[in-house]
């Protein structure tokens, strides 16, 4: 019983902190290093992260300059940049690449708080998800004669307490990227 109830708990944990990662990646008006989490670069041949071949530095609120540690590679970060979703234009001036971070406008936003408020949903019903297995385990439990009626409705108490707090986290999380969005 108390296994179901930490290997349920380490999952809502591993979801929570992906979502932290997910929200990282979505663009706000000022400058992150986050935002290029995702981007790839071609790098004598093979795919690797850009912050494996480069240093990602924010020194104002709506500049990010990115320093490639071999020069060879930076046209190809530029042109990795160019391809991303992200909507950047990159000024490479042989040495390093500077970002300017334009503002975004209010319409820009508003799809920015939707991105972010659909993804804070599909983490409320992966947590929902967990406490049904976990409530399913229970019930197996209680059925094989493993556990009493007792122990199950705590185990299951216990497990919605637990799904509360993980979705009130959810919950705060994306009212902190919704303001952090929606900033001027």
């Amino acid at each position: 019983m108390e296994g179901i109830k930490s290997k349920s708990e380490d999952k809502m944990k591993k979801s929570l902190a992906t979502l932290g990662e997910e929200f990282a990646g979505i663009r706000t008006g000022r400058a992150s290093a986050a935002l290029f989490e995702k981007i790839s670069v071609d790098y004598y041949g093979q795919s690797t992260p850009l912050n494996q071949v480069a240093t990602i530095s924010v020194p104002e609120a709506r500049l990010v300059v990115i320093q490639p540690w071999d020069k060879a590679v930076i046209n190809d970060i530029e042109k990795a940049l160019q391809k991303s979703e992200l909507s950047l234009n990159p000024n490479n001036d042989g040495k390093v690449i500077r970002i300017n971070i334009p503002p975004l406008t209010e319409e820009r936003r508003k799809e920015l708080v939707k991105t972010a408020k659909n993804v804070a949903e599909k983490y409320r019903v992966a947590m929902r998800n967990i406490r049904r297995d976990a409530n399913d385990e229970l019930k197996k439990k209680l059925k094989s004669s493993e556990i009493t009626e007792d122990q199950e409705k705590q185990a299951v108490d216990h497990i919605q307490k637990m799904t509360d707090n993980y979705i009130n986290d959810i919950n705060k999380k994306l009212e902190s990227k919704e303001k952090e969005i929606m900033e001027i």
